[in-house]
């Protein structure tokens, strides 16, 4: 069982990389790198960028627009070798303390060991929902795809199409759900070894740095928002509704996910007793899906 799985997970990449070279954005006009101070660049025409991080700034960039709800893809290859300390990002985020926030954060390790992939959804400037997975693959090898459907009902997290997390809207038993907030994407590769590899034990060794992330094939579906209008609020007709807008997990997509939390799932906040001695928050009773 396990092997097909691998190799459904396999052919989904594949075929998620094409349709991304198909309908991908262009660097150049979608976003602006923002910090860094030359460390990052784009390249290929527009089609990738890269960040890099030394002892003195790391780098990252975001998107020149605002969405409120949309699916927003990327791909990456994360920082080969001893990575340890390194944070790599890719996130939506609105401004402000009581901003909201979905994150793919990438923590770096040691040589030979795995890649942690955080996950997290701030609202209003709370979080305190973080699930981690370790891949099935190696991410710094080669350009693998990781996708964020956001809309009013659920938050879907993807790994070349595959779900590994769904955050659903429970707003009707008190949980509260981005969802008035316009956000922005947001990338960076940035130095957190206080914290990212180990609990903070396994320091950066810089000898080895510069580091280096990739990204390419930014693709963004959204709803924009400018002067407090969105682009989606004209569209009316159903025929008009595109597939993010009522994206939710078919049978098939509720097996994927079950395999990865199963097998790749690393800690989950809903299971952390120790962490939340007075009980888990609302939604962990529910269903995940």
């Amino acid at each position: 069982m396990a092997y097909k799985f691998s190799s459904a997970l396999l052919l989904i990449s594949i075929l998620m990389n094409i349709q991304l070279l198909a309908s991908a954005g262009n660097f150049y006009r979608d976003v602006d790198i923002t910090w860094g101070e030359g460390r990052g660049k784009i390249q290929e025409g527009g089609r990738g960028l890269a960040l890099s991080l030394d002892k003195l700034s790391g780098s990252g960039f975001q998107s020149k627009n605002e969405f409120l709800f949309g699916r927003f893809d990327m791909q990456l290859k994360l920082v080969p070798g001893n990575s340890a300390g390194t944070v790599t990002t890719f996130f939506l985020s609105s401004q402000g303390t009581g901003h909201d926030e979905i994150d793919f954060e990438f923590l770096g390790n040691v040589s030979g060991q795995p890649y942690t992939v955080h996950t997290n959804v701030y609202t209003q400037g709370k979080g305190n929902k973080e699930q981690q997975f370790h891949l099935w693959f190696d991410p710094t090898a080669a350009f693998h795809t990781y996708s964020i459907v956001w809309n009013p009902h659920r938050i879907v997290f993807l790994v070349d199409n595959s779900p590994i997390r769904v955050f659903n809207n429970h707003e009707s038993i008190g949980v509260p759900f981005p969802k008035s907030q316009a956000m922005k994407v947001y990338c960076s590769l940035w130095n957190a070894d206080e914290w990212a590899t180990q609990g903070g034990r396994v320091k950066t060794d810089w000898s080895v740095a510069p580091f280096t992330a990739y990204y390419r094939n930014i693709n963004i579906d959204g709803c924009a928002v400018s002067s407090g209008t969105s682009s989606c609020k004209s569209t009316g007709s159903a025929n008009n509704v595109k597939p993010w807008q009522t994206h939710e997990l078919d049978g098939k997509g509720r097996n994927r996910l079950r395999w990865v939390q199963s097998r790749h799932m690393v800690y989950n906040y809903c299971a952390d007793s120790k962490r939340f001695p007075q009980g888990f928050s609302e939604e962990c009773k529910r269903s995940r899906f």
